[in-house]
């Protein structure tokens, strides 16, 4: 039973390789659970598979999500929560068993890719920083003893609060706060052939700048060549400030001499509405936003200085989550409302039109249209 289960394995790791290599860029999606009327796991799988969804990261170990993503093909990304890891940094004999509950026991069935480590952690919980590498290593050791090491990634989200230069992204660097963790963090993506996840948001870039680069910079409408925002060093052109985000990001690694790691970004939207002090929390704006980037990350090209790299991205997120803490915008990101109506429309395709006044359809990966009423 055990050579079965092990080829099993093999087999679903194979399949995944050759679907990573053939298949390009993927968006996927995000899915919180602070929703006071939350939908049934079943019915989020039924979202998922309807509209061809791919890869979805999740927050935490949601029993519920996990068992109903099982034969789907969907890849997971299950979260440790900040609580969570500060006991699997500390110990080994606390990794081992979260592994066992929360990865083990649902391969090969549900598709477990990733286990990303804490959410922002570095700039949410500064002063455990030292636990972070700790902690990923204990799993990737727990990994290791239960054969899927080479099937599942040890990953942890960063927001760019630890970037403190990110303009222009030729000169971007770490913030220096962080150098120890983060050369260690570096060093244990690169020794485990794994990849960055950044958490990317446009949105407060443009908010916090005061009005610095052009709402349309932010919002990834496309720019005249006369109007993009151009690298003084490389002379390299940027037609939105997401793609100079992650390219802040590609080389605030490389100056740390960690040239080659891939950037995913895991979180990145735009807010749909907000409080009086929130103007660019707007349907239209959330509209512009997300089609672009989808059509961005399809085409399968990657950012100006990396332009082999795959964009692949997560959407933030799948459904509103009401209960989240911080201003109104926090609560209003989601593509659905928890009744599984749209909230905008959205289409993941790379030959649709885009236009801020949506009909209300929602399509995934080069994929026909379906309307609201069709699933609702």
């Amino acid at each position: 039973m055990a050579w079965k289960a092990l080829m099993q394995r093999l087999l679903l790791l194979l399949l995944t390789g050759l679907l990573s290599r053939t298949s390009g860029a993927f968006i996927g999606v995000d899915i919180g659970t602070e929703i006071s009327d939350l939908p049934a796991a079943s019915g989020m799988i039924v979202i998922l598979n309807l509209h061809q969804i791919t890869n979805v990261r999740l927050f935490d170990a949601n029993v519920h999500m996990l068992t109903a993503l099982q034969n789907s093909s969907i890849e997971v990304n299950v979260g440790v929560t900040n609580e969570e890891f500060l006991g699997i940094g500390q110990s080994a004999a606390v990794a081992a068993p979260w592994v066992n509950k929360n990865v083990a026991a649902y391969l090969p069935q549900t598709n477990i890719t990733a286990i990303a480590v804490g959410s922002e952690f570095l700039s949410t919980i500064p002063h455990a920083a030292p636990v972070l590498v700790p902690a990923m290593n204990n799993l990737h050791k727990a990994l290791i003893a239960t054969n899927l090491n080479f099937q599942v990634k040890v990953l942890t989200p960063q927001s760019m609060d630890v970037i403190s230069r990110a303009f222009p992204p030729s000169t971007a660097a770490f913030n220096s706060t962080w150098n120890t963790t983060i050369y260690q963090l570096l060093q244990f993506l690169k020794n485990s052939n794994s990849y960055y996840m950044l958490n990317a948001y446009p949105y407060y870039g443009y908010t916090s700048e005061g009005g610095i680069f052009p709402l349309d910079y932010a919002r990834f409408k496309p720019l005249s060549p006369a109007k993009q925002i151009v690298d003084p060093n490389t002379l390299l052109h940027y037609d939105s400030m997401f793609e100079a985000m992650v390219d802040a990001t590609y080389y605030s690694m490389a100056a740390l001499n960690f040239p080659g790691i891939p950037v995913v970004v895991t979180e990145t939207g735009w807010p749909w509405f907000g409080g009086a002090s929130e103007p660019y929390a707007s349907v239209a704006n959330v509209e512009t936003f997300n089609n672009y980037l989808i059509q961005r990350v399809l085409n399968n090209s990657g950012t100006p200085n990396q332009p082999h790299i795959p964009l692949n991205t997560y959407i933030h997120e799948l459904y509103n989550e009401d209960l989240q803490r911080g201003p109104i915008s926090e609560k209003n990101r989601g593509v659905f409302f928890s009744n599984g109506s749209a909230v905008y429309s959205l289409v993941l395709s790379t030959t649709s039109q885009i236009s801020e006044n949506g009909s209300g359809v929602f399509c995934v990966a080069r994929c026909r249209l379906w309307t609201v009423a069709e699933w609702s």
